[in-house]
């Protein structure tokens, strides 16, 4: 088998709903990259999206491959179980960076304090941050 013309009708149907389910998935997660107003809030989209989108878009990528060479194709769990383990650290770090970027130049309108977890207080907000004395 070469290509989607020999690929029978039940799998042909498998794949294109797996990849209309994780293209629209990663769409919505794009949109919400585009339209959330703060950082802390733009990164939610992506971050849980991410993995979601791309496990149906390797589900179909297995199906397709391991119909069309009539042997079990397994490549894309490899993928996959990379994509599970770092998506969700990258995301952390990224987060974690912003929060102490924000914290050190005492910015409390950014979105680091809305949970009330980091604090800053009010004579330093007022107060220049480090290096700008």
């Amino acid at each position: 088998m070469s290509g989607v013309d020999d690929l029978p009708g039940w799998a042909a149907l498998i794949v294109s709903l797996l990849l209309i389910l994780g293209s629209s998935i990663v769409l919505i997660g794009a949109l919400g990259l585009l339209r959330l107003p703060t950082f802390y809030q733009r990164m939610h989209g992506p971050a849980i999206t991410i993995t979601l989108g791309a496990g149906c878009l390797l589900i179909a990528s297995m199906v397709f491959f391991t119909v069309g060479q009539s042997r079990l194709v397994i490549h894309e769990v490899i993928i996959s179980g990379f994509l599970l383990m770092t998506a969700p650290v990258v995301s952390m770090l990224i987060m974690r960076a912003a929060v102490y970027r924000d914290l050190r130049a005492r910015k409390a309108e950014s979105g680091a304090t809305d949970g009330g977890v980091y604090t800053i207080g009010e004579e330093e907000v007022n107060s220049p941050a480090p290096g700008e004395r």
